[in-house]
């Protein structure tokens, strides 16, 4: 299944956030959105996933969602969203209780995606004896559990230290060359974006609107720390952000 933005905008009285936000995000793609704070990143993720509606434009799915799809559209949070009182095990099977998965299935589901995001052994841990990386991964396999055609992933790592944010990249990457999956990945981390996206759509400050859309070619198994193509592609995305970064921390700061 595809994603189509077709002119997508979005004004909170009078105050514009986005504009004119015109967008393809292709199956098996890996679409990153970064741009300054405050441009309406994690707000056009809503309108992805439908948590709200845009006051201009629209977003289409194309296509049909993957063979036994029980959420087509499906998030993965900064902050993991993990219930602290059920065990890794019980939180991936939180996902598909609403759907009457029961027995064998949902066992046979949960040691899948346990296995895909490298927590098997660890189904009977419960949050609190996880490292951070862990608490996402568990975010990440029960996101996986309801096959969805589409991750929607606001800041996954952010929160995460850089060590454990290099690992979880590396995940990610694995998870994504065993069995590709679509994705709009929201990210302030440019590296991240260069290592994981497909295609990079860099914002402006508000009102949002697409400045460029950076395609990469190099497979992402192939991306490397110190690869000098992405290092160049970072540079150029910081050098369509420096300024309006700056503008934004201003506002921020005197807000």
């Amino acid at each position: 299944m595809d994603l189509r933005l077709e002119g997508v905008g979005h004004a909170y009285d009078t105050v514009t956030v986005l504009e004119d936000i015109t967008l393809d995000v292709p199956s098996g793609h890996i679409v990153c959105i970064v741009g300054p704070s405050g441009c309406g990143k994690s707000t056009l993720l809503r309108f992805i996933g439908g948590l709200e509606q845009p006051t201009k434009g629209r977003v289409v799915q194309v296509g049909s969602p993957p063979p036994g799809s029980l959420n087509p559209l499906t998030y993965v949070f900064q902050d993991f969203a993990i219930l602290p009182w059920r065990t890794v095990e019980g939180n991936v099977s939180l996902v598909l209780e609403d759907h009457g998965i029961k027995g064998s299935e949902t066992r046979e589901i949960i040691s899948d995606v346990l296995a895909r995001t490298n927590l098997t052994g660890f189904e009977k841990a419960l949050p609190k004896q996880l490292s951070g990386g862990m608490k996402q991964r568990v975010a990440i396999a029960r996101a996986l559990a309801v096959r969805p055609a589409v991750m929607l992933m606001d800041e996954p790592l952010s929160a995460l230290d850089s060590q454990t944010r290099e690992l979880l990249m590396d995940d990610l990457v694995g998870l994504w060359t065993r069995t590709p999956f679509t994705s709009v990945y929201v990210t302030h981390n440019l590296a991240e974006a260069v290592r994981l996206g497909h295609s990079i759509v860099v914002l402006s400050r508000r009102p949002g609107k697409i400045r460029e859309i950076v395609t990469l070619d190099k497979p992402l198994e192939d991306r490397q720390l110190g690869d000098t193509d992405l290092e160049k592609t970072q540079k150029h995305l910081w050098s369509l952000l420096r300024e309006e970064a700056r503008t934004a921390d201003t506002e921020l700061l005197d807000g």
